[in-house]
């Protein structure tokens, strides 16, 4: 009998959630995803070394401010990872945006164009990239002119409905909602210590927005994200896509049990009519969701930290050479 691994992979596209190469490469996922988080963890590997000293090489022969110097290394760093990743792959990987822009429309587009080009620029196919850009108001906005210039966008830090729905109704290719980090929000407030696989409360949100798109015919590929244990993974298999971390990966590569199919576009029904989002409607949504409100601010910070945190590792390497 094939591992719970194999079994998943035979009904939903596996993303590996790492930016280590030598991770990726043993799994061999379909496409990979990578966020400031992962490259920082990534930058004290010795394959991305190289890579340091080639963006900081880059970054120095362009034009600007100090500033604009770390942006155009860290710029280079994501780019020339996920060129590397896609060495390792055969599908697409993501790009994500500066969170610092969150609540900028046209600059999350231009930062966009930008790891575009320089995608571009290294020969990469630009087809086999997604620019990961944060789901609030502005970014799901910078996203829709995004995706009409041919760009595809992965929504990421999404923890609500309000924002699937906005985001499917954006025209986004992919949303990545989060499971891992609603069932942290929900134990902390609840006391619990644990729920049931099938009653996790980021499951259910998830399985919620797959059968609401798959309803209503929308085109944008949900992926799940951010797990906390095989159970959840269990739960929502037959998802489009499901990023998952090593650590987890093996779990399930050592599991023989059966494995059964719980999410499929043939037996998605959702009773819920087709929403249409303006602004004011989906910022009251928000509102009225106090778990995606917090969970979405905290993201935010900690990406937004992280990048930091990797511009500062770039800028003591930088002078050491």
């Amino acid at each position: 009998m094939s591992n719970k691994l194999e079994q998943l992979k035979a009904m939903t596209t596996v993303v590996a959630d790492t930016g280590d190469l030598e991770a990726i490469a043993q799994w061999r996922p379909v496409d990979a995803t990578t966020n400031p988080s992962l490259l920082l963890k990534a930058a004290d590997l010795p394959t991305y070394r190289p890579m340091l000293d080639a963006a900081i090489n880059y970054a120095q022969q362009q034009s600007g401010s100090d500033i604009e110097t770390l942006a155009h290394a860290t710029d280079y760093l994501a780019v020339q990872a996920g060129q590397k990743i896609l060495e390792l792959i055969p599908g697409v990987v993501s790009t994500e945006v500066d969170a610092r822009l969150s609540f900028d429309t046209q600059a999350t587009v231009d930062k966009a164009r930008h790891l575009i080009a320089l995608y571009d620029q290294i020969g990469v196919d630009t087809s086999r990239v997604l620019i990961k850009i944060a789901a609030t108001w502005e970014g799901i906005r910078a996203a829709e002119i995004l995706e009409k210039e041919g760009i595809r966008c992965n929504l990421t830090l999404l923890f609500s409905f309000t924002q699937a729905v906005a985001c499917a109704e954006a025209g986004a290719f992919l949303i990545s909602p989060f499971v891992g980090r609603i069932l942290d929000w929900h134990l902390k407030q609840s006391g619990k210590t644990a729920y049931p696989a099938a009653e996790d409360p980021g499951v259910l949100s998830v399985t919620r927005i797959y059968n609401y798109l798959k309803t209503h015919n929308y085109n944008t590929v949900v992926m799940g994200a951010s797990f906390r244990n095989t159970g959840e993974i269990e739960e929502l298999a037959g998802c489009d896509r499901l990023t998952i971390s090593p650590a987890l990966l093996e779990e399930l590569q050592n599991d023989k049990g059966d494995l059964a199919r719980q999410l499929s576009p043939e037996t998605a029904a959702s009773a819920e009519s087709k929403l249409m989002l303006p602004e004011r409607d989906f910022r009251w949504g928000m509102n009225e969701d106090a778990m995606a409100t917090e969970k979405l601010a905290e993201g935010i910070r900690k990406f937004a930290a992280d990048q930091v945190e990797l511009e500062l590792r770039v800028q003591k390497i930088a002078k050491v050479a």
